[in-house]
């Protein structure tokens, strides 16, 4: 289970470190693609392939479903950290992310999530309300 959080900065390259605490659990070939709110996913291998035979169960006969699948697979790179735990990321997943120079990397209990630093300090100022705590209860939270 990914939890956490770590800063660090993107080199001029385009690679990123991924902590060590999450290298392990990732193991040596992980996939990364786009995710809701402007940040990025790393998936453990065994996790994507569970994803993309759900995405890949989706009807094709309807567009939203096809739209969806389009938005995660076309971006999604396979990755393999090199010696010293870096992975490149590609110019569009950068882009997507909004990803420029600082970074956050959490946890998120089976995946980890890559955001800019700008974004991810905006995300975390805002505070859940009590009616929006109350919404989690139908999920046993």
């Amino acid at each position: 289970m990914f939890t956490g959080q770590f800063e660090h900065n993107i080199d001029a390259k385009g690679r990123v470190i991924i902590p060590a605490k999450y290298r392990e659990e990732l193991g040596s070939l992980f996939y990364i693609a786009k995710e809701q709110d402007g940040c990025l996913g790393v998936y453990k291998k065994e996790l994507w392939e569970e994803y993309v035979d759900k995405l890949n169960k989706l009807p094709t006969s309807n567009a939203i479903a096809r739209k969806f699948k389009r938005f995660i697979l076309a971006g999604a790179c396979e990755c393999e950290p090199d010696s010293n735990g870096r992975i490149m990321l590609p110019p569009s997943l950068r882009e997507y992310a909004g990803i420029t120079k600082e970074i956050v990397s959490t946890g998120n209990g089976d995946k980890v999530e890559i955001w800019d630093k700008a974004r991810w300090d905006k995300e975390q100022s805002g505070k859940l309300s009590d009616d929006e705590f109350g919404m989690l209860v139908e999920y046993g939270i």
